[in-house]
């Protein structure tokens, strides 16, 4: 059963617009560890692809707020939710501390897709459920 649906688009420039302003505090405040490492290995290789993540993880965590209908409150921390990929390349969502608590107390699963083209970054969560627990 699904739980919630939440969008996001976000805006690539203004995302390279934070991150000349505020240099690595501004992406150490939203990414996790996990997602840190791999913005840093896309910064050092083209500055453009780090950008680009910075951009899609935003709207990602911005569309799984939504769609637990929480929005950037508590339990909900930027850097407790991590979109990271299986070696297939799937995104996939990583909780911790209490964020996961919450949504496991609820029994949820997550289903991410993340785009990006020119200046836009996109991304969908569908929370729903989960039926076996």
């Amino acid at each position: 059963m699904i739980y919630g649906i939440g969008t996001d688009v976000c805006s690539i420039s203004r995302m390279d617009a934070a991150e000349r302003r505020h240099g690595d505090r501004f992406a150490e405040r939203v990414l996790g560890a996990g997602e840190i490492v791999e913005y840093h290995r896309r910064l050092a290789k083209v500055r453009q692809h780090g950008i680009h993540y910075l951009a899609t993880r935003f709207a990602a965590k911005e569309a799984f707020s939504k769609a637990i209908g929480l929005g950037i409150h508590s339990p909900m921390r930027w850097r407790d939710c991590e979109i990271l990929k299986l070696r297939s390349g799937q995104p996939i969502i990583t909780l911790h501390e209490a964020l996961k608590d919450w949504c496991d107390a609820r029994s949820l699963r997550f289903h991410v897709s993340v785009s990006d083209e020119a200046d836009t970054a996109l991304a969908m969560v569908v929370a729903e459920v989960n039926p076996s627990r």
